[in-house]
Formats: C-alpha cells, sequence, structure tokens
C-alpha cells in the first residue's frame, strides 16, 4: 500500500492556510478518487481505494503540524506499510508560491513537521513533494506568514501548484518516484 501524508493543522481556523498546503494535496487526491475521510485511532484523517491497480491510503494527521510523526508511525505500524511507500506532502518557506519540488529524502529544512516525522520514523529516507509558499515580506514572522491565508497574487499560482502537486502524486502510484521527479521538477 503507498500512502500519501499531506502535512497540515486540523480546524477550521487554518484552512487554506499557508500550512496547510499538504492537506490541500490529499483533499484534492481525494476529490478525484471519489473517497471520504474516517477519523482513525492513530490521530488522524485516512481514506483508502484501488487506483490503477494499487492500493492507496490517504493520511492528514490530526495532531497538528508539529507532531505529524505521532500520527504517521502507529499508521505505517499498523498497515505494514513500509517508509519506502510513503510520500509526504507540505508547504516549503524555500520555494517561491506555486513551485513544487520533488525530493527521495533530505533534512527538515527546519519544517516542524518533517522534523516530528524523522524523529518518529528514524529515518530522513522518505520521499516529498514541497509545495513553495515563498517567505515573508517585510520582517513578518514566520509563525504569522505560515498560519496565515494567501495573497490574491499567490492565490492562483499555488492552487495550480496543488493540482500539480496532486498529478505528480497520481503517477507515483505506479511510476518509480525518481521518474516521477524528474518529469516534475523539470
Amino acid at each position: 500500500m503507498k500512502l500519501f501524508v499531506g502535512l497540515g493543522n486540523p480546524g477550521k481556523e487554518y484552512e487554506q492556510t499557508r500550512h496547510n498546503a499538504g492537506f490541500m494535496v490529499i483533499d484534492e487526491l481525494a476529490k478525484r478518487w471519489n473517497i471520504s475521510f474516517q477519523t482513525t485511532k492513530f490521530h488522524g484523517m485516512m481514506a483508502s481505494t484501488v487506483i490503477f491497480g494499487e492500493k492507496v491510503a490517504l493520511c492528514k494527521p490530526l495532531t497538528y503540524m508539529n507532531l505529524s510523526g505521532e500520527c504517521v508511525r502507529p499508521l505505517m505500524d499498523y498497515y505494514h506499510i513500509d517508509v519506502d511507500d510513503v510520500i509526504v506532502i507540505y508547504d516549503d518557506l524555500d520555494l517561491p508560491p506555486g513551485k513544487i519540488r520533488l525530493r527521495m529524502k533530505g533534512s527538515s529544512g527546519g519544517h516542524n513537521g518533517i522534523k516530528s516525522l524523522i524523529h518518529h520514523l528514524g529515518t530522513q529516507e522518505f520521499k516529498r513533494v514541497r509545495i513553495g509558499i515563498g517567505r515573508p515580506a517585510n520582517g513578518q514572522k514566520i509563525t504569522d506568514y505560515v498560519l496565515g491565508r494567501f495573497t490574491k497574487e499567490e492565490s492562483d499560482a499555488v492552487m495550480e501548484a496543488i493540482l500539480r502537486a496532486a498529478d505528480a502524486c497520481e503517477k507515483a502510484v505506479v511510476t518509480p518516484f525518481l521518474q516521477v521527479m524528474n518529469e516534475f521538477n523539470a
């Protein structure tokens, strides 16, 4: 089973914020695949189906961003999902709004949700789809920025990136991730 994990924060107040770009991609995939989420005992929302002949699961941790690993590790253990079958989708300050970047592995880059996953999974070697949200201007605090909503100028580019990231995830269901990475990072 492939597990797609979108990082974000639960609750209405965080919907459509920069930090919830991962949730937005997962929601787009659920819409495309016509599946609904159920709350799990692992402190997350999960939906699963068979797509292109492969079992897939979508996960939105409800632990808040900084504790995402507390949801994902037990879920992986329960369903016997190998780290090679996990793809994590999240926001990235170091990419401009609307840009996506796929990676096979890497450090947290200062992202607390990724730090939590690295800690709980015991490895940095999991696949990622990063959604660019850009950096704050005018000395705005990073916390306020990532928890803020996209500006009108950013919105179209980011929504296009959400769709493109969902396309990459769909392709990764049956295509080797390195090949998907080469195509979508071009």
